[in-house]
């Protein structure tokens, strides 16, 4: 009997110590770690290869040789990574324009570490995105968030190909932060436009840019683009990265499946010049800084907007304006493109008109 009480004992004691152990590991499982689980399969390794030319010359650049013997030119690989992750069961990968850029082969990594050659679907330098397609079916796949519902504050995650180190065990590298800002405008960076953007302070470091964002859900809520460093050496995170919006990279990766490239094309059917004061004082406008309008072509977007002749631009998209390269930058800007509005606040006749043009086409 006293053997009995002691076994019932010793299995309270054992039990009670695997009931504390599990829920010990369930209280380590929490909304990251799920958000984890369910983005990592998706995320990609990227790997490319670009073929550089370079010249070499005998004579270290002295023009009056090299008029006789020009510098023989040469080629060489130059090979680069960076992150992307798949949008659709069929094989489709979102990834920044900079990643792929002039790359004359593309290796995806999954997780697991099964490669693919990626053929390139169509890129878009300005939103710096780009659509890669992978010959294959069933994959693993993100779902998307809505990043218009972003809360100051909330948690996310970063995933990615920092520092090519993805390849040392094939999964992924996860940081995390929360979402510092929203709605960040750096405007024309070169030939890019940034608008939107998110701020994070999860570490976001070389190899993360393509890579996703995503929320505690574990939906891809922005693609990981650049860091702010605050030093012109390049380092690494310093709590200060930017993602572009899904929403605005989901439009354009539907775009670039569907054509294969983006149309930016687009008609205002309107001529401008800046408006002075002489031409204000004389037309009796009571300032002087706007475009005024000097042609409108017949059936075009600005004659369906029932703009006129004479009348003053003075705002596009609620943005002042003082030149006609204002309104083309803005519309640029903003990424608006053939069939999209624009919204003018326009001068005539004593009074401020609130028009809409819808863009056309070249």
């Amino acid at each position: 009997m006293k053997h009995k009480s002691l076994f019932l004992v010793a299995c309270l004691i054992l039990g009670s110590q695997v009931i504390g152990q599990l829920d010990i590991d369930r209280s380590r499982q929490n909304a990251v770690t799920n958000a984890i689980e369910k983005a990592s399969p998706a995320v990609a390794s990227i790997n490319v290869t670009e073929i550089q030319r370079f010249a070499v010359s005998p004579f270290q650049r002295d023009p009056w040789f090299e008029y006789f013997f020009p510098p023989e030119i040469r080629q060489r690989e130059v090979k680069g990574s960076g992150s992307g992750v798949v949008i659709s069961p069929d094989g489709y990968v979102l990834t920044n324009d900079h990643v792929i850029e002039n790359a004359s082969k593309i290796i995806v990594t999954l997780p697991g570490g099964e490669e693919y050659n990626a053929e390139v679907v169509g890129v878009d330098d300005v939103t710096d995105l780009a659509l890669l397609k992978l010959d294959g079916s069933n994959f693993p796949y993100v779902k998307m968030g809505d990043s218009e519902e972003l809360i100051i504050g909330e948690w996310v995650v970063a995933l990615g190909n920092p520092f090519g180190l993805f390849d040392v065990n094939q999964q992924p590298t996860a940081t995390i932060g929360i979402v510092s800002g929203k709605d960040l405008d750096f405007g024309i960076q070169g030939r890019k436009i940034f608008q939107d953007m998110i701020q994070t302070d999860a570490a976001i470091n070389p190899g993360n840019s393509g890579g996703p964002l995503v929320n505690t859900y574990g939906e891809v809520i922005g693609i990981n683009t650049f860091i702010y460093t605050g030093s012109s050496v390049k380092q690494g995170s310093i709590g200060i990265g930017f993602a572009i919006p899904i929403n605005r990279a989901r439009r354009i990766a539907e775009e670039l499946k569907s054509k294969g490239h983006i149309v930016r094309d687009f008609s205002t059917g309107l001529r401008a010049q800046p408006l002075d004061r002489k031409t204000a004082l004389y037309l009796d406008i009571p300032f002087s800084e706007g475009v005024i309008i000097t042609h409108i072509l017949k059936n075009s977007p600005a004659s369906k907007a029932k703009l006129e002749y004479g009348d003053v631009i003075v705002a596009v998209e609620n943005q002042k304006v003082s030149s006609p390269n204002d309104i083309l930058e803005i519309i640029e800007i903003n990424d608006l493109r053939p069939g999209d509005r624009v919204k003018m606040r326009v001068w005539r006749n004593g009074r401020y008109l609130n028009k809409a043009l819808i863009l056309e086409k070249l």
